[in-house]
């Protein structure tokens, strides 16, 4: 469980919520409804006890107009998917948590990399994902607030911003999120050149190690980051409330 404590708190620091509230040994992390990830009850420590967890969650997040969603890691305890599962909430999402050594990391042409977020990165990436008004401010404003060194990365292909994507360093690993390329400009590699970027970015800043997230039915990404050397280490899941989308 130490390695993924530290991959949990590695993850929930990389993506800020705009608000976390602590809640014995549970954090309900809360930004407007932008992204499950920022909007959703996890463990923060092996086998937390479950009880009482689900309603608190459900009156703090019914009270900010959301549903309660919760992130099952394997810091979380048994019997809270069975009691969730009993009460109507439905499995969604669920994802693999892959790490991999940055021995073998190489600069990449074509893909800038700054260490601040630039107007036109963050409205890159934002029309990239597809994240709409009054969200994109959301987002904007989570981006902003990452504390630890970032990586902001832009791949190019003839002069035009193609492709996106983002590293966060801390403790010696770097993790990998939101590498996304805007669509029609997909499957031809720059999603490869994009994570490899980012890998040596992360190695240049002494990182030895990289991680990500990525949900299971997405095989295209996890055949291209097997073949970079990630291996899934554990899987979590979500649980919406039945009638949540």
């Amino acid at each position: 469980m130490t390695l993924v404590r530290a991959l949990e708190e590695r993850s929930f620091n990389a993506w800020p919520a705009r608000q976390t509230v602590f809640f014995d040994g549970w954090l309900f992390r809360l930004s407007g409804g932008y992204t499950k990830r920022a909007n959703s009850v996890n463990a923060a420590q092996p086998g937390a006890s479950f009880e009482g967890v689900r309603r608190a969650a459900e009156a703090f997040y019914g009270r900010h107009g959301l549903p309660a969603v919760f992130r099952l890691s394997p810091l979380a305890p048994p019997e809270a998917d069975r009691e969730l599962a009993q009460a109507g909430y439905v499995l969604f999402d669920p994802s693999q948590v892959a790490c991999a050594s940055l021995a073998g990391a190489a600069p990449q042409p074509g893909v800038r990399i700054d260490t601040v977020p630039s107007s036109a990165w963050l409205e890159g990436i934002a029309a990239a994902n597809g994240v709409a008004p009054p969200h994109d401010q959301l987002h904007h404003g989570m981006v902003r607030a990452i504390a630890w060194p970032a990586a902001f990365a832009t791949l190019h292909d003839e002069g035009q911003a193609i492709g996106f994507g983002l590293a966060v360093l801390e403790r010696g690993a770097v993790g990998l999120y939101d590498i996304v390329v805007s669509p029609g400009r997909r499957s031809r590699g720059h999603g490869r050149a994009l994570t490899q970027a980012l890998m040596h970015w992360g190695r240049e800043a002494g990182a030895t190690s990289a991680y990500l997230q990525v949900r299971e039915q997405n095989q295209a990404a996890r055949r291209l980051y097997a073949a970079l050397g990630f291996e899934d280490r554990y899987r979590y899941h979500y649980r919406v409330p039945g009638e949540a989308p």
